[in-house]
């Protein structure tokens, strides 16, 4: 089954049990080997995301399938770090770049819901910002892949290494999920990959601006994302 060709339409029954199968499989393999499998099996229908805090997921699909979409979102809150790690990536990478917009600027969702409402309603924010552009931008394609790992936190601890994003009735493979964050610095420092960085000032997890901040010793990884708010993720993964 892992080296089977989608060449058709294949209904969202039959990709959910695809992928609950080759999750199975593929639970041993090696990242390149699940981001191979992706990109065989779905081609140009197959994306992989970054938030641009690392760019080893993409550097990793761009060995085994070059010239793939890197999808980005730009929520308009994002650090000046960040859209240049986002540039560089397009540069340097044999990736192609696409960036997705909300449906508002920040200045039109501030006429109608008012301002700073990452900090009145974050669930909102999120909602408008980032789980419905990813929506819209994810429609041409029938598998993505993200740069989820399980020691990130407990949030993500059964991540599966390929499974069923039921939201948006589509394969998802994260092909580092079972990688530690010792195992993503040393490929980072075996093959120069471009990291955000934030991540050496004292940032373990970079999101908006507005809701992300330093993490302390002894916190997990996403600690300072939403801190206070009662939230840990922002609804495109859980």
């Amino acid at each position: 089954m892992t080296n089977t060709q989608v060449t058709g339409e294949l209904t969202d029954e039959a990709l959910e049990e695809l992928a609950a199968q080759v999750g199975r499989e593929l639970e041993d393999a090696s990242a390149s080997d699940i981001l191979k499998w992706a990109a065989d099996t779905f081609g140009a229908r197959f994306c992989v995301t970054s938030s641009m805090e690392d760019a080893v997921v993409a550097h990793l699909a761009s060995r085994v399938f070059p010239g793939v979409d890197v999808v980005f979102l730009d929520t308009g809150y994002h650090f000046e770090e960040t859209i240049g790690t986002r540039d560089a990536v397009d540069a340097v990478m044999d990736v192609n770049v696409i960036t997705l917009t909300p449906r508002q600027s920040v200045a039109e969702q501030d006429a109608e819901y008012g301002p700073e409402l990452h900090d009145r309603d974050p669930d909102l924010c999120c909602a408008l910002r980032k789980v419905r552009p990813l929506q819209d931008g994810l429609s041409g394609y029938t598998a993505w892949a993200t740069g989820l790992r399980r020691d990130e936190s407990p949030t993500r601890a059964n991540t599966p290494v390929v499974g069923w994003d039921a939201k948006r009735r589509k394969v998802k493979v994260s092909p580092i999920a079972r990688w530690t964050q010792d195992d993503v610095d040393a490929y980072v420092a075996e093959h120069g990959v471009l990291t955000n960085p934030l991540l050496m000032d004292g940032y373990t997890s970079v999101g908006c601006a507005p809701c992300t901040r330093r993490v302390l010793e002894g916190e997990d990884a996403r600690a300072g994302r939403w801190a206070g708010r009662g939230k840990t993720e922002c609804g495109l993964h859980g």
